[in-house]
């Protein structure tokens, strides 16, 4: 009777461990300070599990030139996480594939301000792209949405 009662501690302890859910990689923003779509971005990936820090700074295109950002590609927030760039209003689920998929790439990037992407919150559902950037600069569609 021992035994299974060690048994069953040892299982106790082990399960829960394996059915777990696997921790994210942490989220790095660089935003503008007064950029409310930008903290709803940043809700949309903390609801999403993502450990997510922001850093409000006046001058995002330092960071955006850093990464590699494609002139033209813009928006208003820039992101890193696990060794990617993440360029404005990408979902969660995007970010989740690209780091699941690990392509030879720079990153994503959402460009301008898609009206239904998350943290714009259009109710319309107005399509748009999300586009992978690859070493050589050139992007090509990922997603759409």
């Amino acid at each position: 009777m021992k035994s299974v009662v060690r048994i069953a501690l040892v299982l106790s302890l082990l399960v829960p461990a394996a059915w777990a859910a696997p921790t994210l990689p942490a989220v790095t923003v660089y935003k503008s300070p007064s950029c409310g779509c930008c903290g709803k971005w940043v809700e949309h990936m903390k609801a999403n599990g993502f450990p997510v820090t922001t850093i409000d700074t006046e001058n995002v295109a330092a960071h955006k030139a850093r990464l590699g950002v494609p002139l033209a590609m813009g928006s208003c927030h820039t992101a890193e996480v696990g060794g990617y760039l993440v360029e404005g209003h990408v979902p969660a689920a995007d970010v989740k594939r690209l780091l699941a998929e690990k392509p030879r790439a720079r990153g994503l990037v959402s460009p301008g301000m898609p009206a239904s992407a998350p943290g714009m919150d259009d109710a319309r559902k107005i399509p748009y792209e999300i586009l992978l950037v690859g070493k050589d600069g050139k992007t090509s569609t990922y997603a759409r949405h």
